[in-house]
């Protein structure tokens, strides 16, 4: 694969937990977000991206999204359950995209914010575009996810070197 195919990061938030008497790291899905998730699945689906690796968090309220995402998708990609992306900092974030191997044309990461919203509006840099605007006013909410295309090999992603090319929320 040459440093000129267009890749993508597709950034999907964990849908709604609920808040039983847990630590954060086990918190499960509330009824809402196993329903989000499989809707989640569904828009992602359709739009035709065929993702060749998921790194998922550990935490339980993402291995449950993307359980639930997942068997909406047309193909089941390769799933790494990944510890640094509970809590990642933006830093973290862009390290773990910067290891992916370069077979990988389509990459997802499944997690949290600050983190996941944070990334997003960092990678698409000074685009200005419907996209953007949208997750501005709507923040990055439960089950949400952006899609961010890069013209480069994965080693020299950095911030501010994507394009938003689409963000979706359940509701929206």
């Amino acid at each position: 694969m040459s440093a000129d195919t267009t890749r993508r990061i597709v950034l999907l938030r964990h849908a709604k937990a609920d808040w039983p008497e847990v630590a954060d790291h086990e918190r499960p899905l509330a009824d809402r977000g196993r329903a989000d998730s499989s809707v989640a699945g569904r828009r992602l689906g359709e739009t035709g991206i065929a993702i060749d690796l998921a790194l998922c968090s550990t935490a339980a309220r993402t291995r449950e999204t993307w359980k639930l995402a997942v068997h909406e998708l047309p193909q089941r990609p390769r799933t790494v359950y990944e510890d640094r992306l509970y809590d990642a900092t933006l830093g973290e974030l862009l390290a773990l995209i910067n290891e992916t191997p370069d077979d990988v044309t389509n990459l997802l990461l499944v997690g949290h914010n600050p983190g996941m919203h944070a990334l997003a509006d960092a990678m698409a840099g000074d685009d200005s575009n419907d996209h953007i605007a949208r997750m501005t006013r709507s923040g990055f909410p439960t089950a949400a996810f952006a899609v961010v295309g890069i013209d480069r090999d994965w080693k020299s992603v950095e911030l501010g070197v994507g394009t938003l090319q689409e963000f979706w929320a359940p509701h929206d």
